[in-house]
């Protein structure tokens, strides 16, 4: 039902529902320029947890910081070409993918998890 580029994206770069829905609605709206507040009242959001959506949108290369606005801007073709493809399953598959972004483990727990990870250099 749902792609394994999907699934893999999902896995890899989206830690929450409210992740997915400010990366999708800005791409979707790609020459519009998005306040932290316009963000958190589009999806229902404190203004802090779009910030810190919008913060790390920018830190994954989706968004672009133009003043006190964010707006969607990505180089690699090959992500405008999954987000399209992302966008459609999650219109088409919400509650799936919804259940796929609720089955992984927070990014918290991962990185608590990592830190005991055992490595080389150590």
């Amino acid at each position: 039902m749902i792609p394994k580029v999907v699934r893999q994206f999902i896995f890899e770069r989206i830690d929450s529902i409210a992740h997915i829905e400010a990366l999708l609605l800005l791409f979707r709206a790609r020459e519009e320029r998005w306040s932290v507040v316009s963000v958190a009242k589009r999806l229902y959001i404190t203004e802090q947890e779009a910030s810190d959506l919008l913060n790390r949108l920018q830190t994954q290369g989706f968004v672009i910081k133009i003043n006190e606005s964010f707006q969607f801007h990505c180089e690699e073709n090959e992500f405008v070409d999954l987000l399209n493809i992302v966008a459609d399953v999650y219109t088409k598959h919400l509650i799936s993918v919804t259940n796929l972004i609720h089955a992984k483990p927070s990014a918290r727990i991962r990185e608590f998890a990592d830190a005991f990870k055992l490595r080389k250099d150590r």
